[in-house]
């Protein structure tokens, strides 16, 4: 017993002196901290302290009028269950995420290497051309005016003229189409931040790692790509993959701008607008909630899957 109490006592020494240590740190670095201090209050107001709150709610039937009621799992019951429209969107969700996540990123990361291949002012002017359409907000007409539903529509206009159809196609109205037209304009806008990160990660990767590279065996291009350039863009390719997962899993916009709320058919309704549909329009918040909870294990599932793909980048 006296050696059990004796190690009790040396392990509680330990961590009070790993508690002094802690608060004689932060007390060298209070103005640090102090400096810290707006950020972290305004991330835990606005970022961790909704997404609590929504995970408390999805258990509950609040409808913002009334005292919330414990439905312990009621909501997801319902969710997956019996609720088809769900199922539908979760479907629609996985189909855009699969395709312009994977193809945004690699798109981004290729275009922003052939990019840094450029002379400085001809740098300038392609990285502008290509990054206009993600803060464009007339991206959306531009499209619409393409896909017209009536003949005065330049792809119809075409197709007519042209002898390929009859009558004009409703493109935006078909839900034959909406799904594939709505991915062609995410790729076609996806081109952002992420794009630009690559950009920046190129363009700071040393000189001299490419040469240590030629010495140790590094024949081709590729070859400096894959075992010293992305090595060196971890940080980059990481903040990028986490733009894409956010971009792919939470579109919602591109469909509405361009098919209405709801689209045809449900042919293109996401997981977004159920939320929306629910949250903003029902005001079942408790429903809403269990739909927004599903939606974030889903995207911290996938950013932990391509932290992991990341991490094996250049062995």
């Amino acid at each position: 017993m006296s050696n059990k109490t004796a190690a009790k006592s040396s392990t509680s020494k330990k961590e009070m002196s790993k508690l002094q240590w802690t608060w004689k740190e932060m007390k060298k670095n209070k103005t640090a901290y102090f400096m810290l201090a707006p950020f972290m209050i305004l991330f835990f107001t606005f970022t961790v302290w909704p997404v609590i709150l929504s995970i408390v709610l999805s258990f509950t039937d609040f409808n913002m009028l009334e005292m919330p009621n414990f439905l312990f799992l009621d909501n997801y019951i319902r969710l997956f269950l019996d609720d088809d429209i769900f199922m539908l969107a979760a479907q629609n969700t996985l189909i855009f995420a699969c395709i312009t996540g994977p193809v945004s990123y690699i798109l981004s990361l290729l275009i922003a290497w052939f990019i840094n291949e450029l002379g400085p002012k001809l740098r300038s002017v392609v990285t502008l051309v290509f990054y206009a359409p993600s803060i464009s907000g007339s991206v959306y007409l531009v499209w619409q005016t393409l896909f017209s539903s009536d003949s005065y529509g330049w792809v119809n206009g075409t197709l007519l003229n042209l002898g390929l159809i009859d009558d004009a196609v409703l493109w935006f109205q078909d839900a034959d189409y909406v799904m594939g037209l709505c991915i062609v304009v995410a790729l076609w806008t996806s081109l952002g931040t992420a794009f630009l990160s690559f950009i920046a990660g190129l363009q700071n990767v040393p000189r001299h790692l490419y040469e240590a590279g030629a010495v140790d065996g590094v024949k081709n291009r590729w070859q400096e790509f894959w075992y010293i350039t992305l090595p060196y863009m971890r940080p980059q390719l990481m903040f990028g993959a986490v733009l894409s997962i956010t971009q792919s899993f939470g579109f919602g916009a591109i469909v509405t701008a361009l098919c209405g709320f709801p689209s045809v058919d449900y042919a293109a309704h996401t997981i977004m607008h159920h939320l929306d549909d629910y949250g903003g329009q029902r005001y079942e918040m408790g429903y809403a909630s269990a739909i927004a909870v599903i939606l974030f294990v889903v995207m911290i599932g996938a950013n932990t899957l391509i932290k992991k793909g990341l991490s094996k980048i250049g062995q």
